[in-house]
């Protein structure tokens, strides 16, 4: 069924604007692990089911605590004195036709899996303890959701909305690379005294980008303060020069900036995260699903990593209203910015959301009108075809955080 979408025109296009903030948090920040290994427990979960069942049943484990550890970093290598604890809470069908899920043993696997495949230093075993605090769902939900196997039609299992944007500015691509970059496998082979907790803060006055690095640096590999202030210079001209792939601007690159060397008082941990003593964490808290933190774009507060991708609209409307955004500017040259925001209504199909609006950057002189029929095309496109978001989820093509 075709989606008729409300189209109006968009204020000033967000890259004329004179400030602009955009954030990161790496792949080692405590908020960011937590996303992680949420949605990496609901990939998990979903390919047991599949496997056993034919199907991914209900399930929402989109609620996950971390509580920073204690560490006593120093320099050529401290120590772990209490690990950190993960808590990952939430919903999850535990038995099915009579065959039981072994739900603790899926937390363990998932979590310990994803944190050796991400971390260098960082050891799951000695430094990481789990929690498993995942019960069955409410008998209304569970029932809601598995209306999709006698109808085949996936139902909303909340009211929500879902808002995405395109394209990024260049501001946003440079935070994107930057951080990708340093967490890459190829600078911790270079530099493994880098640690995978880290945080890119990005503020443009006008043409001017000062970037804010936030690095714990892993105490095994730094000799003295000499050697740390050394390697610290190190990362900021690696920083700068992976900027310069991206932009053209003036960019400053600030590292570590509460650091004082005279005091002893530097970034330095065991594990290459602060979660080892200096930080606790929390799904929801960091990344939209774009992999950025953009307090001048539209946001909500939805925490996607966890819910089902088959009928969690708080995870799935802001991945295709994402997908719609960059098709319009994509595919219709009069469109220079879009804005797409979904809301759905639970136990309505996910395919037919309540109201799709699309807000765009379009010509002074232009008549919008005249792209409503194509607009409404891919909305409907991206609506129908959103059975392809659920694999590129499971096969961890796609991430969202």
């Amino acid at each position: 069924m075709a989606t008729l979408s409300h189209i109006s025109p968009s204020p000033t296009p967000y890259y004329s604007q004179p400030v602009e903030i955009v954030e990161r948090k790496g792949i080692g920040h405590p908020d960011t692990i937590c996303d992680a290994l949420a949605e990496e427990l609901s990939r998990t979960l979903c390919q047991f089911y599949l496997d056993n069942f034919g199907l991914i049943l209900h399930h929402n484990v989109d609620k996950a605590l971390l509580w920073g550890g204690i560490s006593q970093p120093k320099f050529g290598g401290g120590k772990i004195i209490s690990p950190m604890e993960i808590f990952l809470a939430g919903r999850a069908t535990n038995k099915y036709k009579g065959v039981n899920v072994p739900i603790e043993d899926l937390v363990e696997q998932s979590c310990t899996n994803w944190l050796r495949s991400n971390f260098h230093v960082l050891d799951p075993e000695h430094h990481v303890k789990l929690h498993s605090l995942i019960r069955p769902g409410s008998s209304d939900l569970v029932e809601l959701y598995l209306r999709q196997e006698a109808t085949g039609i996936a139902l909303a299992n909340d009211t929500s909305c879902g808002v995405g944007y395109a394209p990024l500015s260049e501001m946003e691509r440079i935070v994107l690379q930057v951080e990708q970059t340093l967490n890459s496998v190829e600078v911790k082979t270079a530099h493994p005294e880098t640690g995978e907790d880290i945080k890119v803060m990005a503020i443009r006055r006008y043409k001017n980008i000062e970037l804010t690095i936030s690095c714990a640096f892993v105490d095994r590999y730094i000799v003295d303060a000499d050697d740390y202030v050394q390697k610290k210079l190190q990362l900021a001209r690696l920083v700068e020069k992976t900027a310069a792939t991206v932009s053209n601007r003036n960019i400053n690159v600030t590292v570590n900036a509460a650091d004082n060397v005279d005091t002893g008082s530097l970034f330095m941990t065991v594990t290459g995260t602060s979660a080892e003593s200096g930080d606790d964490g929390e799904v929801g808290r960091g990344n939209r699903v774009n992999g950025l933190i953009t307090p001048y774009r539209p946001m909500n507060m939805e925490a996607a990593a966890g819910k089902n991708p088959v009928t969690h609209v708080g995870k799935l409307y802001n991945i295709v209203a994402q997908q719609i955004a960059s098709s319009l500017v994509q595919e219709l040259d009069e469109v220079a910015e879009a804005y797409c925001y979904l809301v759905s209504r639970i136990g309505s199909p996910i395919k037919e959301p309540m109201i799709v609006d699309i807000r765009v950057s379009f010509p002074d002189d232009g008549d919008i009108d005249t792209i409503q029929k194509p607009v409404d095309e891919i909305v409907t496109e991206k609506l129908e075809n959103m059975d392809a978001i659920r694999q590129m989820l499971l096969s961890g093509a796609m991430v969202v955080y």
